[in-house]
C-alpha cells in the first residue's frame, strides 16, 4: 500500500452504490487496524446520516423527524443499541441492484423507558418510503423476537409506504411474520404503534393487532384503501386526513387510542404509559409510592355527585378524586365517551379503571362503549393490572341500530372479560345499576371479588318508573285517577326494591360505605388482593363473542 493512499483520507463511503464495502476494501489490499476502525466510523456516519442529505431536508419539511430522533425522544438519553444497521437488501431488477442503502430503511434496537429495557423500530421515510422488502422485514422480526424472548416492551414507530413494490410477494410475506409475532406477542409483552406518517393496506393491520395505537394529527393517516380508490370505486371524494387521519380513527372508527397534536407530546405520552405498564405479562406494574395518603378522605365526592339519579356530572371529576394526585391517563378519551377507561395508581400502585360517564349518553353501555371497556378489561388483566369499576349506569342503549348492529354480540363482549379477568376487581355502585347493564358492569354474580356501594345506590332491573307501569299496568290504566295511582305504586317499588340496603341484605353488594372513605376503601380492599390466585379451567383457549 502507497504512502498516498495510508494518509489521503477517503471521501467516498461505501453503501451509496452498487459497490460493494468488500470489493472496496479488496480493492486496498491490506489494511491496518487503524484503517479499519477509520472505515468502521465512516460507515457508521453514513449510516447515522443517511444515504442523501437532501431527503433528510424533505423529511423535516414536512414536519417530521427522522427515524432517529424519534428514537431519541422516545428513549433515555444515550441509551439506543441498535441491530443491524448495516443490513442490505439483496434483491435485484427495477434498478433496486444500483441502490443498496445501509438499515434498508428501517432502524431497530433496544434502550431504555424510565431506566427499563424497551425493544423499538422505527421506518425511515428517507429510504424506499419506508416501504417493507426482504431484509427491511428481517430486521423487524428480529427485533420483535428479541422482544418476547427478553419480556420487554415493543414499540413501534411507523411512517411507511407499505409493502416494497419491487420485491413483490417477498414483501407481503414480510408482514404476515409481523403479523404472526404481533399475535403470538399479545398479552405476553406491551406492544405499542405510534402511527407517525402514512399506513395503508395490510400494513394497517400490524398497529390494530397491537395494544394502543398512537397517531399525530396532520402526519399520520391509516387506511386499507387511499382516497384514490375510493373514489374509483364509490365515487366518493375525500381527504386522506378525513379517510384516516389521526381525530377520525380517535373519536369515530375508534381505531388510535390517543390524538396528539406534535410528535414530541405524543412520544412523551408513549413514556408515561410504559411507566405504567409491566414489561411483561409475569411481572406486577411498577409501584411508584405517592404522598398522597391512603386515608385520605374524599369529601368532595358529596359535592360531585348529585343525589338525585337524573341529575348529570362528570365521572373524571370522581377519579381525579380518588386516584393519587388526581392523576390517570385516559384511554380512548374521544370515541365511546360515554364508559371511561382510564390508568392510574391508588396507594402507589396501577389500576385500571373502567366507569360509567352520565355525561355522555347518560352512561348508557352501547356497542362501542362496550367492545371499548371490554379490550381495556382484557388488556388489565394480560398484564396484572387490578380493575375498580365505577357503576353508575341507567341500562343498555335501546333502538333498531343497536340491535341491528349487534349489540347483544358485542355488548356480549364486555361480560366475557370481566368473567374472564382473574385479577383483583373492586366494584362500586354510586347511583344508578340497572337491568343487565348492571350485571355486565362487574356485578357480585360474575366474579367481582369486592363489590361497594353509596347510601345513594338504586340497584334494580329497571328504574321504578319503568317498572310500575309494567307491574302495575292494569291498575294504573283501570284506576280513576291513573296518574295518582301510577305515582303511588312507584314509590311502592322503590321502597321495597330500590333502598340502598336490598343488594347488600342479599349479600350482592359487600358494604355500604361512606362516600369520604371511597379512597381508603378501595386502596385497602386492592391491598388484601394483593396475592390473590384465580384458576381457570383447562383450555387451549376460549372463543369470546366477535
Amino acid at each position: 500500500m502507497s504512502t498516498d493512499e495510508k494518509t489521503t483520507p477517503r471521501t467516498t463511503v461505501p453503501g451509496s452504490t452498487a459497490q460493494s464495502t468488500t470489493t472496496r476494501i479488496a480493492a486496498r489490499g491490506h489494511w491496518t487496524a487503524m484503517e479499519r476502525l477509520e472505515e468502521l466510523g465512516l460507515i457508521k456516519e453514513e449510516v447515522r446520516k443517511g444515504p442523501d442529505p437532501r431527503a433528510t431536508e424533505r423529511q423535516h419539511a414536512k414536519g417530521k423527524l427522522t427515524a432517529r430522533e424519534r428514537i431519541d425522544l422516545l428513549l433515555d438519553e444515550g441509551t439506543f443499541t441498535e441491530v443491524e444497521p448495516l443490513r442490505r437488501h439483496r434483491a435485484t431488477g427495477f434498478g433496486l441492484e444500483g441502490k443498496r442503502p445501509y438499515t434498508d430503511g428501517v432502524v431497530t434496537g433496544w434502550g431504555s423507558v424510565h431506566g427499563r429495557t424497551v425493544f423499538v423500530y422505527a421506518h425511515d421515510f428517507r429510504i424506499f418510503g419506508g416501504a417493507l422488502g426482504e431484509a427491511h422485514a428481517a430486521k423487524i422480526h428480529k427485533i420483535m423476537d428479541m422482544a418476547l424472548a427478553a419480556g420487554a416492551p415493543l414499540v413501534s414507530l411507523n411512517d411507511g409506504a407499505g409493502a416494497r413494490i419491487q420485491e413483490g410477494v417477498s414483501a407481503l410475506a414480510g408482514y404476515g411474520g409481523i403479523f404472526l409475532r404481533n399475535t403470538r406477542a399479545s398479552g405476553v409483552i406491551p406492544q405499542i404503534s405510534v402511527m407517525l406518517g402514512p399506513c395503508a393496506g395490510g400494513a394497517a393491520y400490524s398497529p390494530a393487532l397491537t395494544d394502543f395505537v398512537f397517531m399525530v394529527r396532520g402526519i399520520s393517516q391509516m387506511f386499507i384503501t387511499g382516497p384514490d380508490v375510493v373514489k374509483s370505486v364509490t365515487g366518493e371524494e375525500i381527504t386522506h386526513d378525513g379517510l384516516g387521519g389521526a381525530d377520525v380513527h380517535g373519536s369515530t372508527s375508534g381505531v388510535a387510542h390517543f390524538p396528539y397534536d406534535d410528535v414530541h407530546s405524543c412520544l412523551e405520552d408513549v413514556r408515561h404509559l410504559l411507566s405504567l405498564l409491566p414489561s411483561n405479562n409475569r411481572d406486577l406494574p411498577p409501584a411508584d409510592p405517592a404522598g398522597d395518603p391512603v386515608d385520605r378522605s374524599t369529601d368532595r365526592l358529596l359535592e360531585l355527585v348529585p343525589a338525585d339519579p337524573q341529575q348529570v356530572y362528570d365521572m373524571r371529576t370522581v377519579i381525579e378524586e380518588i386516584v393519587d394526585d388526581g392523576d390517570y391517563f385516559e384511554v380512548h378519551p374521544a370515541w365511546a365517551t360515554n364508559v371511561v377507561c382510564a390508568l392510574s395508581r391508588m396507594g402507589g400502585e396501577v389500576v385500571g379503571i373502567v366507569a360509567n360517564q352520565p355525561a355522555s349518553l347518560a352512561g348508557v353501555l352501547d356497542i362501542n362503549a362496550s367492545e371499548k371497556a371490554a379490550r381495556f378489561v382484557q388488556f388489565c388483566d394480560a398484564f396484572n393490572i387490578p380493575l375498580v369499576t365505577l357503576i353508575d349506569v341507567p341500562g343498555f342503549l335501546p333502538g333498531v341500530d343497536q340491535e341491528h348492529n349487534g349489540i347483544i354480540r358485542r355488548g356480549a363482549k364486555l361480560l366475557y372479560a370481566y368473567c374472564n379477568a382473574t385479577v383483583p376487581r373492586v366494584s362500586l355502585v354510586l347511583r344508578k345499576a340497572y337491568g343487565g347493564a348492571y350485571i355486565v358492569m362487574d356485578s357480585r354474580s360474575i366474579g367481582t371479588d369486592i363489590a361497594l356501594a353509596w347510601p345513594s345506590n338504586e340497584i334494580a332491573v329497571m328504574g321504578a318508573e319503568g317498572a310500575a307501569n309494567v307491574i302495575f299496568r292494569r291498575e294504573i290504566a283501570d284506576a280513576d285517577d291513573p296518574e295518582a295511582v301510577r305515582q303511588q305504586k312507584i314509590k311502592e317499588y322503590q321502597v321495597e326494591l330500590m333502598h340502598p340496603y336490598y343488594a347488600a341484605e342479599r349479600g350482592l353488594v359487600d358494604d355500604v360505605i361512606d362516600p369520604r372513605r371511597t379512597r381508603q376503601t378501595i386502596i385497602r380492599s386492592l391491598a388484601m388482593l394483593r396475592n390473590k390466585h384465580a384458576d381457570l379451567p383447562s383450555r387451549k383457549h376460549g372463543n369470546p363473542p366477535q
